[in-house]
């Protein structure tokens, strides 16, 4: 599963990979800072099954702090984005060709209303994020288009001449993007185009480009710097729009990390509050800025940040969280590790399809799983629940 940060240059995408992955990537106040994709690993937040049973537990592949368990996900933070991307303005084919691997974006905005629509900065409220918002899907809805005119007369001609369905041929042609045959068809019936191909119009193609994009990129909004006295009046008209969001000020959890790393504060990602340890160890200047951030954590109740990863793995890409172990008794792997991991896998996954992402030679000699709450046995076609405890039975065992 992967996650990608959307948005046009200097709105803070940088800042809020950072943040999310406790990585390093250049941050600066001009457009096209960051020129490649930057790919890191950042982390769910949930509560934990450890705390449930009363055990004690210690993760291998994911990470368990006071009962609160952190698991993995890549996040991808691509280049800048300006209007013209499409047509290859700026580095948009490169912005285009990384934002095709995730699986649902995140939309960056800066909701203060301090850069213009190519990123430059200007006095704050001066801008209009609501315009960012805009042109960024109807650049991604155009690039789609893009895609499909290219070839255009040649899907048509395969459809009518060796009676393939229209669908099947233009999912052959956004294979990159991962359509599959089925998401077309919906997104066909949902804008009710029933013409034959040959008469679709490129408003048509741009319309059914546009479902597909919302039905394959699926993008919650991330009103950052909403901090800003200027951010107010933006963030009640985002909420008047119906559109998912959350507000977001990326500094702030930033800086949240960077002093928890220093053992300077006590902080998890997504919490409310956070506590100084040693209070007469900090200078006024480090004191200020904490202050500022709990300011905002009073007002928001978070920083955002785990609030955006969390909605958009959860609530968009619908994952449950189940944990798998070897021993049933002793919930431990191999090497006694309690609880090692916590596997995220979409709802209705099967038992079998949970053998597969551990393992493809569990998957390819599946037995049976055991349910450890209820120590029975349940076959390939078991449907998971979220929280599930599962030993997987196969013929072969991990090589």
């Amino acid at each position: 599963m992967i996650i990608g940060l959307l948005g046009k240059a200097n709105v803070g995408k940088s800042t809020f990979f950072n943040a999310a992955t406790d990585s390093s990537v250049p941050v600066a106040n001009f457009p096209f800072t960051t020129i490649s994709a930057n790919i890191g690993v950042a982390f769910v937040r949930v509560q934990c099954v450890c705390t449930e049973l009363g055990i004690s537990d210690n993760p291998v592949n994911s990470k368990c702090i006071g009962g609160i368990r952190y698991i993995p996900i890549k996040l991808i933070d691509v280049a800048g984005l300006v209007p013209g991307a499409h047509s290859g303005r700026g580095l948009g084919n490169k912005f285009l060709d990384d934002a095709r691997q995730a699986d649902v974006l995140i939309h960056v905005i800066d909701i203060s209303a301090s850069t213009d629509a190519e990123g430059k900065s200007i006095n704050a409220g001066e801008g209009d994020p609501f315009f960012d918002i805009k042109f960024v899907e109807e650049e991604f809805d155009l690039w789609i288009r893009s895609i499909i005119l290219r070839d255009w007369h040649k899907i048509v001609r395969e459809s009518e001449n060796l009676k393939q369905k229209v669908e099947a041929v233009i999912s052959n042609r956004l294979s990159g993007l991962s359509i599959n045959e089925q998401l077309i068809r919906t997104s066909m019936e949902q804008i009710g185009l029933t013409k034959k191909p040959a008469e679709w119009t490129e408003s048509d193609l741009l319309l059914l480009s546009k479902q597909i994009r919302i039905k394959s990129k699926p993008i919650i909004i991330a009103a950052n710097k909403a901090d800003l006295i200027t951010s107010e009046h933006n963030l009640k008209k985002l909420k008047e729009t119906g559109r998912p969001f959350f507000p977001t000020v990326s500094e702030a959890e930033l800086l949240l990390k960077k002093a928890a790393n220093k053992n300077l504060i006590y902080y998890l990602p997504g919490d409310s509050t956070f506590e100084i340890r040693r209070k007469e160890t900090l200078s006024q200047e480090q004191l200020s800025a904490l202050n500022m951030v709990s300011n905002v954590l009073s007002k928001f109740g978070s920083t955002g940040v785990q609030q955006v990863l969390n909605h958009a793995c959860f609530h968009m890409l619908k994952q449950i969280v189940v944990y798998p172990v070897e021993d049933e008794y002793k919930l431990t792997d191999k090497n006694g590790n309690v609880l090692p991991d916590a596997r995220l896998v979409p709802d209705n996954s099967t038992a079998k399809d949970l053998a597969f992402l551990v393992h493809q030679d569990l998957g390819k000699g599946f037995l049976y799983a055991i349910d450890i709450r209820t120590k029975q046995r349940i076959g390939a076609d078991h449907v998971l629940r979220n929280n599930d405890i599962i030993k997987i039975v196969a013929t072969t065992g991990r090589k």
